[in-house]
């Protein structure tokens, strides 16, 4: 038995999972392509151009699955994580808009995930995620779902330790816990805030670890936080819970707003996304509120690697800047003595 499984949206969020359960199941997983610019066009090029640009890769991705000739692809429809909190309406409606673009042959396992409704909780949308496989035995499901945490919570331990997206997934999918405990000490720290699959994407986010790394930048994400300091964040916001993964933007941005050990902040989000422009609304309120520097970054198909790259590079500029007139004035050291880059982040380091 094989399902074929967009890399995008909701991957980026429960793969790990859904990895475990199906594989216990013994059903194969076949995954499209890492996303590409071509991935972004045949997407594109099937929806009104309104469309947000993660819809547009997800639609990009399932047509890369069915030219792998895959004719099963899971395209679950996450209406509520929660009671009374809900996802976006492209995302709760993605099975009906993927049927109406995608004109070819093949079956969309369509499982709802509705927590604001009564009898379509985590078990009912699993036995939806297999039946069209053969599988109706609810203790078989009921005993993978186990597996299917285990992966999951292991995935979210490593994440939570430091360990990149790439290597924490691999490692939970090999059954391995590995936890980061790297000394390295970096001269300035920036927060990422944005969903999943608009960060660890790397074609979406243009490769950003990889160039704060480059930087000699410690980036922070949600998944290094616990629940409990998220919602703590939005208790300060004085925000109220109705977005699905509004803990991961508004209540990890107030948390590092907060945070005095994290210089600056960079929120990811796609252009014409509407949640996300109230809760980023918010969240640079709050940010000048406090005086903590903060960039937004809006992304679509159109946005050019080099000014992405500009812009974080001069806001890292400004944060060493910053942190330099603030350390240079606390020494005391005089105005007219003058230091090189290397001199200035050894400075920055102790």
């Amino acid at each position: 038995m094989k399902i074929g499984i967009p890399r995008a949206l909701s991957y980026y969020s429960y793969f790990p999972f859904l990895y475990g359960f199906f594989t216990d199941l013994g059903i194969e997983i076949i995954l499209s392509d890492p996303t590409t610019k071509k991935t972004m066009t045949d997407g594109s090029a099937l929806v009104v151009p309104e469309t947000c640009l993660p819809v547009k890769v997800y639609v990009g991705h399932i047509l890369n699955l069915l030219d792998k000739g895959i004719d099963k692809i899971f395209v679950p429809s996450i209406q509520s994580i929660a009671p009374k909190i809900y996802n976006c309406s492209k995302i709760r409606g993605l099975p009906d808009l993927i049927r109406n673009v995608v004109k070819r042959d093949f079956t969309i396992i369509e499982a709802t995930l509705d927590k604001s409704e009564k009898n379509q909780g985590l078990y009912s949308f699993l036995q939806e995620s297999v039946k069209p496989l053969g599988i109706t035995d609810f203790d078989r499901i009921k005993e993978a779902s186990k597996k299917g945490w285990k992966v999951y919570n292991n995935f979210h331990i490593m994440m939570n330790s430091g360990i990149g997206y790439k290597k924490a997934l691999k490692y939970a999918m090999e059954n391995k816990v590995i936890i980061s405990n790297t000394n390295k000490i970096y001269p300035v720290s920036i927060a990422l805030i944005a969903h999943g699959y608009n960060l660890y994407d790397d074609r979406i986010s243009m490769k950003i670890f990889d160039k704060l790394e480059n930087l000699d930048v410690k980036a922070y994400t949600a998944e290094q936080l616990t629940h409990e300091q998220m919602s703590e964040g939005l208790n300060a916001m004085n925000s109220r819970l109705y977005w699905a993964n509004e803990y991961e933007i508004t209540g990890a941005a107030a948390h590092y707003i907060q945070d005095r050990t994290i210089d600056g902040v960079i929120t990811i989000n796609a252009f014409g996304c509407g949640p996300d422009s109230l809760m980023l609304e918010r969240i640079s309120r709050y940010a000048r509120k406090l005086n903590k520097p903060i960039l937004n970054l809006s992304i679509d198909e159109q946005t050019g690697e080099a000014g992405f790259i500009t812009r974080i590079e001069a806001f890292v500029d400004m944060l060493y800047r910053k942190k330099r007139s603030g350390i240079l004035n606390k020494i005391n050291i005089k105005r007219s003595e003058k230091y090189t880059d290397i001199e200035i982040k050894n400075i920055l380091r102790h």
